[in-house]
């Protein structure tokens, strides 16, 4: 074989290699929602069917705490409405929190939520947020934003608090630093 078919080749390989890259980069973004969807990470739920949104009630009572923060980027007032309270697991719930946008302007945040301990995650079932989605205030515009959910009636004994923590970045605010201009 001579070199310019060593060329040719090696060539051949390395289109194949970025139509190959490409693609898994392009399959990474679907793969990343089934996964967060499934294991309810990243801020998404865990989807509930007609035939398993039928929460068993428990007589077993769990703590909750309510955190909320906002990150610099955002000049926003974010709080729970009510810091703690206990919910009996397997019983739909919903909590509000109040979001303030004290500026001049309209500006849009992204909350994401954290739950701790992180075994606990697997037990609490947000069935709709406002996480879930982009959320505008207007200048001096106040809003209740609820979170629906239920803590699954087989979270270990030894879970007795949980913590759910939301934080609002900016829209296009990349935690890096800087805003995203895309």
């Amino acid at each position: 074989m001579n070199q310019q078919q060593k060329n040719r080749k090696t060539i051949r390989r390395l289109v194949l290699m970025a139509i190959g890259m490409f693609g898994f980069g392009f399959a990474l973004w679907p793969l990343y929602n089934v996964f967060c969807d499934v294991t309810g990470l990243g801020g998404r739920a865990i989807q509930i069917s007609e035939n398993n949104n039928q929460a068993v009630a428990s007589h077993r009572v769990v703590s909750i705490r309510f955190d909320a923060t906002v990150n610099s980027s955002l000049p926003w007032v974010f709080q729970a409405k009510e810091k703690v309270h206990e919910y009996n697991l397997g019983v739909p719930s919903k909590a509000l929190y109040l979001a303030m946008n004290p500026s001049d302007e309209a500006l849009t945040g992204q909350a994401t939520y954290n739950v701790a301990p992180p075994e606990a995650s697997l037990y609490f079932v947000k069935t709709e947020c406002f996480c879930f989605t982009e959320q505008t205030l207007q200048p001096h515009e106040s809003r209740e934003m609820p979170v629906y959910f239920y803590i699954k009636d087989d979270l270990p004994e030894h879970i007795k608090d949980i913590t759910l923590s939301y934080t609002f970045y900016r829209q296009g605010y990349t935690p890096s630093g800087g805003m995203n201009h895309h």
